[in-house]
């Protein structure tokens, strides 16, 4: 091997300095034993939340050890001589691009780890034997997370699918370890020394032994906690390791990042917020009792918690309450919204800065709710990939699964955020069956040994912790009776029925006509009403066919997905204020609406659907008590095509079995929902541990729960505990059912400009600049199915903003007024062209 030789191409003075960054716009690169340092000072700090301190501060000193090796300094030289326009003959022609990649500089770093350890093991375990299977398991860890920073965490099976072993026995010529001791600077080999000693291997041991044998587990639970041992602290090296990256290319980066939350302060505004509410009525004074007991509870120690508060009882100021005290008093550093959609985001948002955000100063607030990030990332992408860290976020529950389970590195960043801070669930019932032991042990985890304290908010509350018997020890929520922060849900539920429910489904269905019908009829006795399909189809038929037979005076409106957030705000901003007005008013939607939108119609018509979703619907209909006699109607049309939409149609059995025993005055009663959700719920057990079928190594059909826990199949002679497969997990996981992608939308002047500008930075690039374009573009943006996606690439309507990036736009033709995206063109729109 070369020792490496760089020259600093203005002066040809040669510098014996191994670079780990190159300089964008001077030659003032950043060194790896800068690089390392400040990577192992970040991650100590991150994983002070959850006490692995040290641990963090060794695997960030060493995951870029391998840039030592004169194979990458070489690389490195090459970027320099391409960056200043310079060819040097003796590199034989070679580019950075071709050599990118195929430098393995992980590995030496782990290997480092395994070997100082290992010689630490013997005597660790004959002082306690007890701890031999936990010091074996940290010095897998620490290998792990540094081998795996830039795959994401990779597989622990035994060959030849390969893995954690394979990577350790890499040779020399691959892994450049005994040239890395070479040529490393004193200062990081001591430091590693310094840490990495018997006293730090047995501290950490006993310290992971005591957490994993704090409760009584089961096996899947016990397996599983240790992934998670291993993902948070993984969580740690990698946003680490990008904010370093990122600092250096852009130094204006540093102040934004490092708010710090005025818990004190933000009590003072929500308290001088809610002291201006006046009573109205008695729906206003039951809001009032539900967030002064919020309020109250706030003091209590943390853990998990459930908010049952039908709709339209005011739980998003009512959580926010609780979780800005809960924050104060515990020194929390954030509070993060897990959201259902992205339809409520912004509102919410929009609602929690009318309380805290002071004008000309930062926000409080981040909405991270776009899939724009790409799932195949280049180094710009990774440097502006967003890691939530402002005191108050908010995002979906897709974005929440993906950063837990999915794969690379992008969503693993985010992870240790959800350390020390309260996790707002909000409509926690549409948690996807499939994840439901997932998430469970993700939340015992995180609220029992990272500070972190969850709250389950929703009208219509799913079992999550009282699980089958035989599914409880894969893992069920640890919530208790007692802190549910709603006290007498029932009689709550009586003083706040605001609707009743009609139960109109035939035994044929509704046409379409007859469907049309119905609803003119309800306009001609109520001012306002929503009408809440299951398909983007039947909602644009609806509103083809309803714009042309209501009276002139009342305007119709249309709502899906199709749409991007933007235009959604605009057209809800509309409606609310046409219903604030008592103007005539239509709204045909898909079921974006029904889950937290703050709209008040006086009638609404329901498609068959879940209860509780029939429930969220409900609440979109006289939600302040102020009409007498307001109706929900439920009905059933003869054509719709829910095959593909398996949550939907199995929600509409359960239902019909709930529409059969009660009668109609009780169809949203606590009752009938905790029935509804043992039939919908207790059914779909079998789906709860997320099946997937996997050739290769795992015949026939396993779990994921299993491939981060026990994974069964895995025979694996190596002594190491961790026997799961992290990537073929990550890469089998997916949050929804299917895959979606994500372009940006010319809906409007400032969505065209910001295509614009990212297109431009194809060849002036700047990481600030792109991540604040990226973060604009999220209200700009759409998810759709492989099915969608795949036309429009092949009608060509889809174009990436640069030739290695993977985020895409729209061109103009193919978004309407009236339904958003479409893979037809629309003639109403003016052509735009980059």
């Amino acid at each position: 091997m070369d020792d490496f030789n760089l020259c600093n191409l203005n002066t040809k003075a040669t510098l014996q300095v191994a670079i780990a960054h190159p300089s964008f716009t001077d030659l003032a690169h950043q060194s790896v034993c800068t690089h390392l340092f400040s990577v192992s000072k970040i991650a100590e700090n991150i994983a002070k939340k959850f006490n692995c301190e040290d641990a963090a501060a060794l695997i960030g000193l060493l995951h870029d050890f391998g840039k030592y090796s004169g194979a990458f300094q070489r690389y490195m030289q090459i970027i320099i001589n391409e960056l200043l326009g310079h060819y040097d003959p003796d590199l034989d022609g070679a580019s950075a691009k071709q050599l990118k990649g195929s430098i393995d500089h992980s590995t030496a770093g782990a290997q480092w780890i395994t070997k100082e350890l290992q010689g630490h093991l013997l005597p660790v375990c004959k002082d306690d034997p007890s701890i031999q299977i936990y010091a074996l398991a940290i010095l897998q860890i620490l290998s792990l997370c540094v081998v795996s920073h830039h795959s994401g965490l990779i597989n622990n099976l035994p060959e030849p699918t390969g893995g954690f072993t394979k990577r350790m026995l890499k040779s020399e010529d691959e892994a450049h370890f005994t040239e890395c001791v070479k040529n490393a600077d004193v200062t990081v080999i001591e430091k590693a020394q310094q840490i990495a000693t018997k006293q730090f291997l047995l501290n950490s041991s006993i310290h992971l032994k005591t957490l994993l044998g704090a409760y009584s587990l089961s096996a899947v639970e016990h397996d599983f906690y240790l992934g998670m041992y291993t993902k948070l602290l993984f969580s740690s090296l990698i946003d680490a390791d990008r904010i370093d990256s990122a600092d250096f290319e852009n130094p204006a980066n540093k102040p934004e990042r490092n708010q710090v939350a005025d818990w004190g302060n933000a009590c003072k505004k929500i308290e001088g917020f809610i002291a201006q509410f006046s009573s109205k009525g008695p729906i206003d004074g039951v809001r009032a009792d539900i967030s002064n007991n919020c309020y109250a509870r706030a003091c209590e120690p943390q853990g998990i918690y459930s908010l049952t508060v039908p709709t339209g009882g005011g739980k998003t100021y009512a959580s926010l309450r609780f979780a800005l005290h809960h924050a104060k008093k515990h020194n929390l550093d954030r509070i993060i919204y897990i959201i259902p959609f992205t339809s409520i985001i912004e509102q919410n948002a929009d609602a929690i800065r009318k309380v805290l955000d002071d004008e000309n100063k930062q926000s409080w607030v981040l909405e991270h709710h776009s899939n724009l990030e790409p799932e195949l990332q280049t180094w710009r992408s990774k440097l502006a990939a967003q890691n939530w860290d402002r005191p108050i976020v908010l995002t979906t529950m897709v974005q929440f699964l993906e950063s837990t389970f999915g794969s690379g590195t992008r969503g693993a960043r985010r992870l240790h955020q959800m350390s020390n801070a309260v996790l707002v669930f909000d409509e926690i019932q549409t948690l996807p069956i499939r994840c439901v032991h997932l998430f469970n042990n993700t939340i015992n985890y995180l609220t029992r040994f990272c500070k972190t304290t969850a709250v389950m908010c929703t009208a219509t509350q799913p079992l999550l912790h009282q699980l089958p018997n035989e599914k409880a020890m894969l893992g069920q929520l640890a919530l208790t009776l007692s802190n549910e922060l709603t006290p007498d849900i029932t009689s709550l539920y009586n003083l706040l029925e605001r609707v009743q429910v009609k139960n109109l489904i035939r035994d044929d269905g509704w046409c379409e006509s007859d469907l049309t019908e119905l609803i003119i009829e309800q306009l001609h006795s109520v001012p306002s009403c929503l009408v809440i399909v299951n398909t983007k189809d039947w909602a644009k038929r609806l509103f083809i066919a309803l714009q042309m037979q209501v009276d002139e005076q009342v305007s119709v409106y249309h709502l899906s997905t199709g749409m991007c957030a933007a235009h959604r705000k605009t057209m809800l901003a509309d409606v609310k204020a046409r219903l604030a007005n008592g103007l005539p008013t239509l709204c045909i939607s898909t079921q974006l609406i029904e889950a937290g939108v703050d709209v008040d119609f006086s009638s609404v018509v329901r498609f068959m659907a879940g209860l509780d979703s029939i429930a969220q619907a409900a609440g979109r209909c006289n939600r302040h008590g102020l009409r007498e006699n307001a109706k929900m109607i439920v009905v059933n049309p003869d054509k719709e095509n829910i095959g593909m939409l398996h949550d939907i149609k199995l929600g509409i059995g359960a239902t019909k079995r709930i529409f059969d025993e009660f009668d109609e005055t009780q169809l949203l009663s606590p009752q009938a929902m905790t029935r509804y959700f043992e039939y919908y719920f207790y059914e779909r057990a079998g789906e709860m541990p997320y099946n997937i079928t996997k050739s290769g190594f795992t015949k026939g059909t396993q779990t994921l729960l299993d491939l981060l826990s026990r994974n069964k199949n895995n025979i694996s002679d190596s002594p190491f505990p961790l026997k799961h497969a992290f990537m073929d997990a990550a890469k089998a996981f997916k949050a929804i059912d299917a895959p979606s992608n994500s372009v940006i939308v010319p809906y409007n002047d400032e969505a065209k400009t910001i295509i614009t500008e990212l297109c431009a930075l194809d060849t002036r690039f700047n990481a600030a600049e792109y991540r604040v374009l990226l973060k604009r573009s999220q209200k700009y943006s759409v998810n759709l199915f492989p099915n969608v996606w795949a036309k429009l690439v092949d009608i060509q309507a889809v174009y990436t903003i640069g030739n290695d990036e993977q985020v895409y736009y729209l061109l103009d033709e193919f978004y309407s007024n009236d339904f958003g995206l479409s893979t037809e063109t629309s003639n109403t729109q003016e052509h735009f062209i980059l």
